[in-house]
Order: structure tokens, then sequence, then C-alpha cells
């Protein structure tokens, strides 16, 4: 069997950001094959995990422990895209709080992948706008991912709807490390949009009469939800809150912090773990398992994708130049 040459700088054609440690992890542990550093810029202030997923070369960077956030986000990945000119798109892939409804039977653990629905192109900035007489108004629009990522986010789905997971496979690359099993996440457990949490870590004090009664899920079922993700500078906590602005947007499925400092300067598509309900409970228990379902669906996507289509595809260097004039 031939030996693979070592990949150089031009070789790598995927992005990949995450915006904490847990979710770096969980994207190392995707990779097939981990590549040694290449030379460092010194004006680059990025650490970068270089690897591969299948005939994919990919460049994974996490944002700086702490700086969360729209803005940093889009920092991290203009250096990223500076470093690696050959790169022709990125997934932002983490974790998220969801928005659970009568139209999307979303639990701790299920994935969102951000896909045009309404109105929107994927991600909508929910705190992005002005103050008018009647109320907030948001303004800008964020744009659509590139048809390279929407013709995989149809095939992914096609794939699922005809019972066609690979995502335990992928998942199950994870099961040397404890944090990031099912069992190390606890019980979900969803509350009533209007109650706030009452006292203790994972809600030992919160009455258990205010809990929502649902269907339940075997403890190995993982959903993938596809359409709008709500983007902004701030956390979302609050069930009432969350349940208007996601109204307002003609229902979103998902509330995250980085997107939005992506969707308009690169191509983009964003997948995100559902850790926590954005309310008033949300606590930091399902994070693993959440990032490691986003990683690996992640990993799932890139497999259906080409490696010869991604190669054909323009970068993301020619697109911002072609943009740019």
């Amino acid at each position: 069997m031939a030996k693979r040459r070592r990949p150089c700088r031009e070789h790598y054609t995927v992005g990949w950001v995450c915006a904490l440690p847990v979710e770096l992890s969980a994207a190392q542990e995707m990779l097939d094959e981990e590549h040694n550093d290449l030379d460092h810029d010194p004006n680059d202030p990025n650490i970068y995990t270089l690897g591969r997923i299948g005939e994919h070369n990919v460049v994974i960077v996490c944002l700086p422990a702490g700086q969360t956030g729209t803005n940093s986000a889009a920092a991290v990945a203009v250096q990223m895209m500076s470093a690696f000119r050959s790169i022709r798109f990125c997934l932002m892939v983490g974790i998220g709080g969801g928005v659970p409804s009568l139209e999307a039977d979303i639990h701790l653990g299920d994935v969102v992948v951000s896909s045009p629905h309404k109105q929107h192109g994927g991600v909508v900035q929910y705190d992005f706008g002005k103050a008018t007489p009647s109320g907030f108004e948001r303004t800008g629009f964020l744009n659509t991912p590139p048809k390279i990522l929407l013709n995989a986010v149809a095939k992914l789905h096609a794939n699922h709807i005809r019972g066609r997971y690979r995502l335990w496979e992928y998942l199950s690359k994870l099961n040397g490390l404890p944090t990031f099993t099912r069992e190390n996440a606890g019980p979900d457990v969803l509350f009533a949009a209007e109650y706030d949490h009452e006292g203790g870590a994972t809600c030992e004090q919160c009455s258990k009469e205010k809990v929502v009664e649902r269907q339940s899920r075997g403890s190995k079922e993982v959903v993938i939800h596809y359409g709008a993700i709500a983007s902004g500078n701030r956390v979302m906590r609050d069930g009432a809150t969350r349940d208007k602005i996601s109204s307002g947007l003609g229902s979103v499925l998902c509330f995250e912090m980085e997107a939005a400092g992506l969707m308009n300067s690169f191509p983009c598509l964003v997948i995100r773990g559902i850790c926590d309900y954005a309310d008033s409970h949300k606590n930091k228990r399902w994070q693993p398992y959440a990032a490691g379902t986003a990683a690996a669906c992640a990993k799932e996507m890139l497999s259906v994708m080409p490696t010869a289509q991604v190669e054909r595809s323009r970068t993301v260097d020619e697109i911002i130049r072609e943009r740019d004039g």
C-alpha cells in the first residue's frame, strides 16, 4: 500500500471551527488521521489541528478560551482562511440550545443542521437590528450556504430518511472517553417554558410538576433536524423569551453564539448538538455528548461529499476576491 504524501498548506480544503475545548476534543477524535503541525506563521495567533477525514484534508481551529461570540468567530475564521488559501468552505460545529415545539420534537443530544427555512438562509442573527417605536426591528440578511453544502445536506437528509445512518459508527470513536458518553449526560428533562430554575446544579430542587410530559426516546436514538438556527452575542437562557423570539422568526430550531459572524464572510454550514433547552435550567452536563453528536454528524456530512467535487469548487480566497472586486 502506497504511503500517503505529507500534505502541505495547499492540500487542505475544509475548515472546521469550534468555540469550546470540549467541541475541539470531539472534532479531533473524528479525524481518521492526524497530521503533524506545519511551520507556524508568527503573525498567526491561531493554533490548528490538521488531519484527514475520508479523503478530505481538514483544518480544525478553536476560538480562544473565554472569547466566544460572533466577533471572535469571525476573527479566527479570517485568520484561518488567510493561512490556508485552498479551503473551499467552513463547518461551524459544536453545541447549542434547542427549541422544542409541536413541530420539532427536539431532545438533548439531537443535532440541528442549518438549512434554508422560510425567509432565512439557514442562520438568522436575532439580536442585530434597531429600536423603533413599535419595538425591536431586525435588519440585515445572512447568506445561504453554497450549493456544494446544500447538496450535501440534501444527500445526508435523504440517507437519514432511508435509515442509512453512519452517526453511531462515527460516534463510537468517542467510546474511549467516558466524559462523552450518553450515560454521563444524565436525564433529559424539559420544563415548562414559563417555569424558572429554582436551585441546584442539575435542577434537583425544581418542581417535578413543571416537567413537560413527552414520549420517551430510546437511549441510543439521536434525531437530525434540518432548519433555521438563531445566532447572537448573548446567551439565551429564558424559556419564554426563547419561544417568543423563535415564533417571531418563523420557528428556529436552536440558539447559538458564533455562526452569524461567519455566514456573510465565508461559505459556511452550521451543525449544532443540543446540550440544553436555552432556558434557565441549562447546565453543562450534556455538553460533551452533544459536542460528540455534532462532530459525528459533521463527519457524516463530509462522507457524502465527493472529494473531486470539493476540489473543483472555488476556494474561499477566490470567492472573497471576486466579491470585493
